[in-house]
């Protein structure tokens, strides 16, 4: 009877052992299949962002408000000491359709992949008119980088407001930075002399196009590139911050103002770089 009771036990705790295994490795799948689940969640903007872009040998490069082409001055050149052709957009600074059109001209102009790249106000324009079919990557330099149809006024607002703000004047529909506000809050780490003569070809801009939205969100698509200004007192850090890790985008940080196109080129210049597919 004892060796019939022992076999029955170890029976037992043969089929109890049996159990836990099979509820084991329901676990396991479930846990996996969850785990599937979610990675299908992720947004496809993030794979996109973060592919390796194809060789460029073209970079557009398209300025923001208070500023014109010019304010590429110190990264053109390193551009095109590394070969490649490189092309300054005159932003008309009027409406956000007019603003997108001009770059898209300059854009059907090169021949081969390109790379755009956008400062400040100007991500609005690389945002939307970087689904292009010639624009192989996108770089944003302390800019603006919306979602197709959102309202970048009032995501701004979800962050303390930066302190240029209060130093845009309007004459009627135009309008600019003040001296003051431009040389403290939009170009603080540059030399007084270098910051007035910005000051001084400073491209006023037309109200109606702060109201523009984009309709296209290039980023979602394209691998992005942003370079975050952790001084500026024009856009807030933060939101910077906020906007380059929702792309997905290959970010960097540079102790700089607003300017750091400007107070630091060889560091967007190396950006740029890596988003055309070569190394600085």
């Amino acid at each position: 009877m004892a060796t019939c009771g022992l076999a029955v036990d170890e029976l037992t705790k043969l089929k109890k052992r049996k159990r836990d295994i099979t509820m084991m490795n329901r676990r396991n799948f479930s846990t996996a299949l969850l785990a599937g689940a979610a990675a299908s969640l992720i947004s496809t903007r993030g794979t996109a962002a973060n592919a390796t872009p194809p060789k460029a040998r073209n970079v557009v490069l398209v300025h923001g408000l208070f500023a014109d082409g010019s304010s590429w001055s110190e990264v053109i050149p390193r551009l095109q000491a590394s070969g490649l052709n490189v092309t300054s957009v005159q932003n008309p600074l009027t409406t956000l359709p007019e603003a997108v059109a001009s770059a898209e001209r300059v854009l059907a102009r090169q021949d081969g992949p390109t790379v755009l790249v956008g400062h400040s106000f100007s991500g609005m324009i690389v945002t939307e008119a970087g689904v292009h079919p010639n624009v192989s990557a996108l770089v944003y330099v302390a800019a603006r980088a919306p979602d197709a149809g959102e309202d970048y006024s009032a995501l701004a607002k979800t962050y303390p407001t930066p302190p240029a703000s209060a130093g845009i004047v309007f004459d009627g529909d135009e309008g600019r930075l003040s001296e003051e506000a431009f040389l403290r809050d939009f170009a603080g780490d540059l030399p007084k002399a270098k910051a007035k003569a910005l000051y001084a070809v400073q491209e006023p801009f037309q109200k109606a196009l702060l109201a523009g939205k984009t309709t296209n969100a290039a980023w979602r698509s394209k691998p992005s590139y942003y370079a975050v200004s952790t001084e500026d007192r024009t856009i807030n850090p933060d939101l910077e911050r906020f906007m380059a890790k929702r792309m997905g985008a290959r970010t960097i940080e540079l102790k700089a103002s607003h300017l750091s196109l400007i107070s630091q080129p060889d560091e967007i210049t190396r950006l740029i770089l890596e988003a055309a597919g070569q190394r600085a």
